[in-house]
């Protein structure tokens, strides 16, 4: 723990905000793509401790937030299959899809569980030889890695009852979208430090000078975010764009080549929805041909499903940083953790969700006592 401490002292933190302070002349809308970096900065108030001419806007950077309804809805289809072991992380369960949720198909007798690793997965998939088990690979590319990996090995141990249901996307495509929307208001980005530990930091040069935006990678404490933003406000006001890296202690120019390896065997580049947002061109992963007999969207034969989005949740528009949580006129009336409308009010990185927890005594009477 003395470590983490280290990376929320107070008298430090003091130190760069006032920095901060000194640097910033004009107003600045920046953009922090994570989504556990917005859960940091609404924790730790320090979107409330900044200047009042920066902005942070908060990204689409949550897994579970931006996994399209259709592949909720795919995931809801398998999982209710007699014969099927369906396994998630537990964010994923309670996430709406169309009409339900993981745990309502629990309840009404499928066989869902949650694990903690995908080889949990693979085990019960050896350990149930006359079962189909299928897990649903979701998120960035931090925990793509992990779930590469375990396809490769149910190929290499000759596994035929497991198949990932597959919805990677990836950041870099996603921060393109953003700075061509016609709404976009961001001029600045602090990147995920964990994805540039697996990527490293080769793919955002061309972004910084295509958009002339300042990109700095950043971790997730509080000292970490302040430094990131500290050095992209320093950029924005001398009219630099530039890639900074302010978390070299994990992240390295070249990322982690073993793993960008076993993604690059395991996995080809596509086209991916994003929910909330739209398909964004080649920003997603789905498994190579020579993984393809793993593909549980093939396997249980899943097509396109028609599906129903919540007619009054604007979670699309949080996740595009056009509006913050609290300013969607459903935000804790008819939206709560308990009666998800949108994803990014269940799970543990969504904005909405962060909002919900650290400023519930912040907002309007009418709201915070419904």
């Amino acid at each position: 723990m003395k470590y983490l401490d280290e990376f929320s002292n107070p008298q430090l933190a003091g130190v760069l905000l006032e920095r901060i302070r000194e640097s910033a002349t004009r107003r600045w809308a920046i953009m922090e793509v994570c989504g556990g970096q917005t859960h940091s900065i609404i924790r730790h108030g320090i979107d409330q401790l900044l200047p009042e001419t920066i902005e942070m806007i908060h990204g689409p950077g949550c897994p579970v937030c931006v996994t399209p309804l259709g592949m909720i809805d795919k995931a809801l289809d398998i999982a209710s299959q007699p014969g099927v072991i369906f396994c998630s992380f537990g964010d994923m369960l309670r996430v709406p899809g169309s009409s339900k949720d993981l745990f309502r198909v629990k309840s009404e007798g499928g066989d869902v569980r949650v694990v903690y690793s995908p080889l949990d997965a693979l085990e019960l998939a050896q350990a149930n030889p006359d079962r189909q088990v299928v897990f649903f690979g979701i998120g960035f590319e931090t925990t793509a890695p992990a779930n590469a990996m375990t396809v490769y090995q149910a190929k290499r141990l000759g596994i035929k009852n497991f198949s990932l249901l597959v919805s990677h996307v990836l950041v870099p495509p996603a921060i393109a979208a953003i700075m061509e929307s016609p709404d976009c208001r961001v001029q600045a980005f602090l990147a995920a430090g964990h994805v540039c530990t697996v990527m490293g930091t080769r793919e955002y040069p061309p972004l910084a000078e295509k958009y002339e935006v300042p990109v700095v990678v950043t971790g997730f404490e509080p000292l970490d975010i302040l430094e990131g933003i500290r050095r992209t406000v320093i950029q924005l006001e001398s009219g630099r764009h530039e890639v900074e890296n302010a978390y070299p202690r994990a992240v390295a120019e070249a990322g982690n080549p073993v793993a960008k390896q076993m993604l690059e065997d395991v996995f080809e580049v596509t086209d991916r929805a994003w929910r909330g947002i739209g398909v964004i061109p080649r920003s997603g992963w789905r498994l190579s041909d020579r993984y393809r007999e793993f593909d549980a969207e093939q396997r249980f034969a899943v097509g396109d499903l028609q599906t129903a989005e919540s007619s009054i949740c604007r979670s699309g528009e949080v996740l595009q940083g056009l509006i913050k949580p609290h300013e969607c006129a459903a935000f804790g009336k008819q939206c709560t953790p308990r009666n998800p409308l949108g994803a990014t009010m269940v799970s543990s990185e969504g904005a909405c969700a962060a909002y919900y927890l650290y400023r519930r005594l912040d907002l309007p009477a009418e709201v915070a006592h419904a």
